[in-house]
Protein backbone atom coordinates (compact mmCIF):
# COMPACT_ATOMS: atom_id res chain seq x y z
CA UNK A 1 0.00 0.00 0.00
CA UNK A 2 1.20 3.77 -1.31
CA UNK A 3 1.79 6.05 1.52
CA UNK A 4 -1.34 8.18 0.72
CA UNK A 5 -3.60 5.36 0.90
CA UNK A 6 -2.48 4.47 4.01
CA UNK A 7 -3.05 7.91 5.25
CA UNK A 8 -6.12 8.00 3.50
CA UNK A 9 -7.23 5.08 5.81
CA UNK A 10 -6.33 6.46 8.92
CA UNK A 11 -8.41 9.79 8.03
CA UNK A 12 -11.28 7.47 7.20
CA UNK A 13 -10.90 5.63 10.73
CA UNK A 14 -11.51 8.91 12.57
CA UNK A 15 -13.97 10.06 10.12
CA UNK A 16 -12.30 12.40 8.22
CA UNK A 17 -11.83 12.63 3.89
CA UNK A 18 -8.22 12.94 2.35
CA UNK A 19 -9.83 15.16 -0.10
CA UNK A 20 -7.46 16.59 -2.85
CA UNK A 21 -6.01 19.58 -0.80
CA UNK A 22 -5.39 17.74 2.13
CA UNK A 23 -3.38 15.02 0.12
CA UNK A 24 -1.53 17.90 -1.96
CA UNK A 25 -0.42 18.88 1.91
CA UNK A 26 0.66 15.36 2.73
CA UNK A 27 2.59 15.14 -0.85
CA UNK A 28 4.39 17.93 0.16
CA UNK A 29 5.79 16.54 3.15
CA UNK A 30 6.15 13.22 1.59
CA UNK A 31 8.30 14.57 -1.16
CA UNK A 32 10.18 16.67 1.57
CA UNK A 33 10.51 14.09 4.03
CA UNK A 34 14.42 14.97 5.18
CA UNK A 35 13.15 18.70 5.20
CA UNK A 36 11.18 19.00 8.27
CA UNK A 37 9.54 22.23 6.31
CA UNK A 38 7.40 24.54 7.85
CA UNK A 39 3.96 25.70 7.72
CA UNK A 40 4.66 28.71 4.79
CA UNK A 41 7.23 26.70 3.14
CA UNK A 42 4.51 23.71 2.67
CA UNK A 43 1.97 26.43 1.48
CA UNK A 44 4.83 28.04 -0.74
CA UNK A 45 5.06 24.44 -2.73
CA UNK A 46 1.74 23.40 -2.58
CA UNK A 47 0.60 26.96 -3.50
CA UNK A 48 2.62 25.82 -6.90
CA UNK A 49 -0.39 22.99 -7.66
CA UNK A 50 -3.04 25.08 -5.86
CA UNK A 51 -2.78 28.54 -6.34
CA UNK A 52 -6.06 29.29 -4.74
CA UNK A 53 -5.31 27.64 -1.57
CA UNK A 54 -5.16 29.65 1.56
CA UNK A 55 -2.71 29.16 3.98
CA UNK A 56 -5.53 29.09 6.85
CA UNK A 57 -6.08 25.59 4.78
CA UNK A 58 -2.47 24.47 5.35
CA UNK A 59 -2.32 25.11 8.91
CA UNK A 60 -5.63 23.66 9.30
CA UNK A 61 -4.17 20.32 7.76
CA UNK A 62 -0.94 20.20 9.33
CA UNK A 63 -2.97 20.70 12.38
CA UNK A 64 -5.47 17.74 12.18
CA UNK A 65 -2.47 15.72 10.39
CA UNK A 66 -0.68 16.50 13.96
CA UNK A 67 -3.88 15.16 16.12
CA UNK A 68 -4.12 12.34 13.83
CA UNK A 69 -0.78 11.33 14.32
CA UNK A 70 0.34 11.66 10.98
CA UNK A 71 2.76 14.07 11.55
CA UNK A 72 5.12 15.42 14.26
CA UNK A 73 4.77 19.34 15.33
CA UNK A 74 8.36 19.98 16.46
CA UNK A 75 10.17 23.13 17.32
CA UNK A 76 14.16 22.95 17.02
CA UNK A 77 14.45 26.26 18.85
CA UNK A 78 14.15 28.51 16.30
CA UNK A 79 10.72 29.91 17.35
CA UNK A 80 9.37 28.09 13.63
CA UNK A 81 6.83 25.36 14.04
CA UNK A 82 8.00 22.20 11.58
CA UNK A 83 6.51 19.33 10.34
CA UNK A 84 7.73 15.66 10.25
CA UNK A 85 6.17 12.47 8.81
CA UNK A 86 6.02 9.76 11.38
CA UNK A 87 6.71 6.06 10.09
CA UNK A 88 4.76 3.11 10.43
CA UNK A 89 7.95 1.03 11.13
CA UNK A 90 9.00 2.78 13.99
CA UNK A 91 7.21 2.43 17.47
CA UNK A 92 8.26 5.90 18.69
CA UNK A 93 9.31 9.15 16.88
CA UNK A 94 12.64 9.44 15.77
CA UNK A 95 15.34 11.45 17.09
CA UNK A 96 17.44 14.43 16.28
CA UNK A 97 21.04 15.75 15.77
CA UNK A 98 20.93 19.81 15.96
CA UNK A 99 24.24 21.39 14.88
CA UNK A 100 24.39 24.96 16.56
CA UNK A 101 27.18 26.12 14.35
CA UNK A 102 26.05 25.25 10.84
CA UNK A 103 22.23 24.30 11.57
CA UNK A 104 22.17 21.01 10.05
CA UNK A 105 19.21 18.79 11.49
CA UNK A 106 20.23 14.73 11.33
CA UNK A 107 17.37 12.08 11.86
CA UNK A 108 18.46 9.12 14.16
CA UNK A 109 16.15 6.21 13.04
CA UNK A 110 17.40 4.09 15.53
CA UNK A 111 15.58 4.08 19.17
CA UNK A 112 18.07 3.97 21.70
CA UNK A 113 15.40 4.99 24.48
CA UNK A 114 14.56 0.84 24.43
CA UNK A 115 16.16 -0.09 27.94
CA UNK A 116 14.94 2.94 29.65
CA UNK A 117 11.52 2.54 28.68
CA UNK A 118 11.46 -1.03 30.24
CA UNK A 119 13.12 0.00 33.30
CA UNK A 120 10.82 3.08 33.80
CA UNK A 121 7.84 0.35 33.03
CA UNK A 122 9.83 -2.10 35.77
CA UNK A 123 10.57 1.00 38.68
CA UNK A 124 7.61 3.16 38.26
CA UNK A 125 4.99 1.28 36.35
CA UNK A 126 4.97 3.85 33.68
CA UNK A 127 4.47 2.61 29.99
CA UNK A 128 6.15 4.77 27.84
CA UNK A 129 4.01 5.63 24.87
CA UNK A 130 6.17 7.61 22.75
CA UNK A 131 8.77 10.03 22.96
CA UNK A 132 11.29 12.04 21.37
CA UNK A 133 14.99 12.71 22.03
CA UNK A 134 16.94 15.88 20.01
CA UNK A 135 20.70 16.04 20.36
CA UNK A 136 21.63 19.66 20.36
CA UNK A 137 25.70 20.40 19.75
CA UNK A 138 27.90 20.80 17.20
CA UNK A 139 30.09 18.68 14.61
CA UNK A 140 33.82 18.73 14.91
CA UNK A 141 33.92 19.63 11.27
CA UNK A 142 31.98 22.67 12.32
CA UNK A 143 34.11 24.16 14.89
CA UNK A 144 37.55 23.11 13.11
CA UNK A 145 36.37 25.01 10.05
CA UNK A 146 34.39 27.63 11.66
CA UNK A 147 31.51 26.97 9.04
CA UNK A 148 28.23 29.09 9.66
CA UNK A 149 25.56 27.72 7.37
CA UNK A 150 24.60 23.81 6.16
CA UNK A 151 25.20 24.40 2.60
CA UNK A 152 28.29 25.84 3.07
CA UNK A 153 29.63 23.20 5.81
CA UNK A 154 31.78 19.98 5.46
CA UNK A 155 29.38 18.09 7.89
CA UNK A 156 26.83 18.11 5.84
CA UNK A 157 26.70 14.76 3.94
Amino acid sequence: MNPIEHIAQQFAAQNYKLTSQREAIVQVLLDNEKDHLSVEEVYMIVKLSYPHLGLATVYRTLELLTELHIVEKMNFGDGVARYDLRGDEQAHMHHHLICNVCGKLEEIKDDWLVDLESRLEREYGFTVTDHRLDFKGSYNTCKSTGCKKEKDCKAVS
